[in-house]
């Protein structure tokens, strides 16, 4: 089973944010859109574990979250990696805040010292929106950039729990199932 730790969004943040955007899914109608219900933020990848990594995990993280309070995430602005002339993921930011980076550094190392790898990619907290495939026409990158600019979204989140989701690939997207849910400490 492919495991990754996330934040959540609640179902209204997550309507709000696919309506500011409509106006890009028309610009780069080549994009794959993150369905909706799929939209998260997410702390870390595990990858491929065994059916009993779910357990293990929950044990771990648990004294993690115990010792991060509940914390707001501030949803604004918009990017893409490695940039929006070229674009491979197209994704909305999220306000620094040190919490975040200090439970990314916790779960980092604390699953580390029980033999799961370090992610290889530095932790740059973004909510993924799109997905590009393929290099997209340079007309298209532009009307993007476009309308990634006019895009004044502002959101906030509160998060009161991590959620361990297993990721299923299917022919329509990725399916995301909760296989358990984390109190942050104080929620």
């Amino acid at each position: 089973m492919r495991l990754f730790l996330a934040l959540e969004l609640g179902s209204r943040e997550r309507r709000a944010i696919c309506q500011a955007i409509a106006p890009m899914k028309k610009a780069a109608p080549e994009a794959s859109w993150v369905r909706e219900e799929n939209l998260h933020l997410s702390i870390k990848f595990f990858g491929e574990q065994p059916d009993t990594a779910p357990a293990e995990l929950e044990k771990i993280l648990a004294g993690i979250a115990a010792a991060q309070p509940p914390l707001e995430l501030r949803i604004s602005g918009l990017g893409a990696f490695p940039n929006l002339r070229a674009p491979r993921v197209v994704w909305m930011g999220v306000q620094h805040d040190p919490r975040l980076e200090l439970m990314h550094h916790d779960v980092e190392a604390t699953c580390a010292a029980h033999g799961f790898a370090l992610d290889a990619r530095a932790f740059r907290p973004h909510i993924t929106i799109a997905r590009v495939r393929e290099e997209m026409p340079l007309a298209n990158a532009r009307a993007l950039a476009i309308a990634a600019r006019a895009v004044g979204y502002k959101g906030v989140q509160q998060v009161t729990e991590l959620s361990l989701l297993e990721s299923t690939l299917t022919p329509a997207g990725s399916r995301y199932t909760r296989v358990a849910s984390i109190p942050l400490g104080g929620a």
